[in-house]
């Protein structure tokens, strides 16, 4: 199986997975926070956003080294250090999760009414110890299988686990099920996702050996340098990366809008994974497959990757500029009207960080977390200090305004670190030229915008862009001749060279397109 047939099949499992997973999540946020109105939904948000900070905390090292070390693993032929490798990493993981634990129970003993204010903290501890464990034993399992590179395990769990959820929640709203309840439903959906995720990785981890290979030394000591480093960089990155804001927003007394940036961020990060994120969680193994390839290899991965995400990415945040208002409303109702501009503007900042994902992934995988983590540091401290500052005087706008600023310097520092490291640099001319294919498939949508109802505009919208932002981007040169010579081979095998226009259309862009491989 060629490199480009084994990405493409990996893509088409991740996508399942990840379609199937953030569409139903979404709908399953959709149908809490209409349930729950801006209030409640930002209560319930800020508890689940405490588990999500323990899961990336006790996962913080030990599921991306799964991929990464599994996957190299693999590369060099030696499948038989596997078991080794992945008993060590779940004993590491329940070292991570005890201290996650301890910390959680003094933040609720010592200031349990300032971060969640009327709650029954007893209750809530109880909550939070059994969903951060399952929840991080299913994100170990699913590093597991992504350092085999099996994305059709992970999609199999998504496809299972993510129906009954929403089946959960819908039943526990048709009794009108208040926040408590609806905090349960999330346990028990907890266990199934556990539970998936454990069969499918079963099978994938070769029998350990007796007696036991144990790791080599100089293999030892780079796990436990990724795993520490990695711990701090996914622990202070979660604060940069994840919607803190909500936070800020309820300890400074305004829980409704905390609920209105939660449905942006929510459905900003959700859109961003749907679109350029299905081919940003191959890059990690992708990227290690390739540093071990040689410098140069990785380099062009480097930016063939990048062009890629941006040409995914850049129809998305036209799309979010012209009618976020419009997909808020017809998804989740007047109440969240305010929540508009800043879905707008948590896309631009989640693509911009989703358009960087190889210049992350081949820093991570040549070993430079050191100063992966004085990145995150930096953002984190400063996004921090932006949200003190901004959402005290400034409230949802304040966080909206903290949330681009810090994914912005995020961005440019990690892209500026991974040209150093590969010595690649992204093609600055083809980044423009998609930029302005965006602007130009937005401004021709733009006069649907409070011409229909929000449900038509959004989806009329959708379908405009798609059919004014492929063409544009073949007359304004985005696509290599290498690229544009496989998808005239895609046209012919999957469409029989039909219509005719088409294959014109591709064959004249292919003549006036730059030289260059395939990416």
């Amino acid at each position: 199986m060629t490199t480009r047939t084994q990405t493409l099949r990996n893509t088409l499992f991740s996508s399942v997975g990840m379609y199937t997973e953030y569409v139903l999540g979404m709908l399953t946020s959709i149908v809490i926070a209409r349930h729950l109105g801006p209030d409640g939904f930002g209560a319930y948000s800020l508890v689940i956003w405490l588990v999500a900070m323990g899961v990336a905390t006790t996962n913080s090292g030990t599921a991306s080294a799964a991929i990464k070390f599994v996957a190299e693993l693999r590369g060099g032929g030696r499948e038989a250090s596997i078991p080794a490798l992945i008993a060590y990493l779940r004993r590491a993981q329940w070292v991570f999760l005890l201290v996650v634990l301890l910390a959680g129970a003094a933040v609720f003993v010592f200031a349990g009414e300032h971060v969640a204010p009327g709650m029954n903290h007893v209750l809530l501890l109880g909550f939070l110890v059994v969903a951060t464990t399952l929840r991080a034993a299913y994100m170990f399992n699913i590093g597991v299988a992504k350092g085999f590179e099996n994305f059709r395990a992970t999609a199999i769990v998504a496809l299972v686990s993510t129906p009954v959820n929403l089946g959960l929640v819908v039943a526990a709203i048709w009794f009108d099920a208040p926040v408590e309840w609806l905090l349960a439903v999330f346990v028990v959906s907890s266990v199934v996702f556990y539970g998936m995720s454990r069969r499918q990785i079963t099978p994938l981890v070769p029998a350990a050996h007796s007696p036991a290979i144990a790791l080599p030394p100089d293999l030892l000591a780079r796990v436990r340098r990724h795993m520490w480093l990695t711990a701090m960089i996914v622990s202070v990155g979660f604060v940069a990366a994840s919607e803190v804001e909500v936070l800020f927003l309820t300890l400074y007394g305004s829980a409704h809008a905390a609920g209105q940036f939660k449905v942006a961020y929510q459905i900003a990060i959700g859109s961003a994974a749907l679109v350029p994120g299905v081919f940003g969680a191959l890059l990690l193994p992708m990227m290690a497959n390739a540093m071990s390839q040689g410098r140069d290899v990785a380099g062009r991965r480097f930016v063939a990757t990048t062009s890629y995400l941006a040409l995914l990415a850049a129809p998305l945040v036209a799309f979010g500029a012209v009618f976020s208002g419009a997909v808020i409303q017809a998804l989740y109702g007047s109440a969240y009207t305010a929540a508009g501009p800043v879905f707008a503007v948590c896309l631009l900042g989640v693509s911009i960080m989703t358009m960087t994902n190889g210049g992350s992934s081949l820093l991570i995988s040549a070993d430079r977390q050191r100063s992966v983590l004085l990145v995150v540091v930096t953002c984190g401290a400063l996004k921090v200090a932006l949200d003190a500052l901004l959402i005290r005087y400034y409230g949802l706008t304040g966080a909206a305004m903290a949330y681009l600023a810090v994914s912005v310097t995020c961005a440019v520092a990690t892209m500026a670190l991974a040209i150093r490291v590969s010595g690649a640099v992204p093609d600055w001319s083809r980044l423009l030229r998609i930029s302005m294919a965006a602007t130009l498939a937005a401004l021709i949508a733009l006069p649907l915008r409070g011409q229909l109802a929000p449900l038509a505009a959004a989806a009329l919208g959708a379908m405009v862009l798609a059919l004014t932002y492929a063409p544009l981007t073949l007359l304004l040169g985005c696509w290599s001749r290498g690229d544009i010579e496989y998808l005239q081979r895609l046209h012919q095998h999957l469409m029989a060279g039909r219509p005719r226009a088409s294959a014109r259309f591709l064959a004249w862009a292919y003549e006036r397109a730059p030289e260059g491989r395939a990416s």
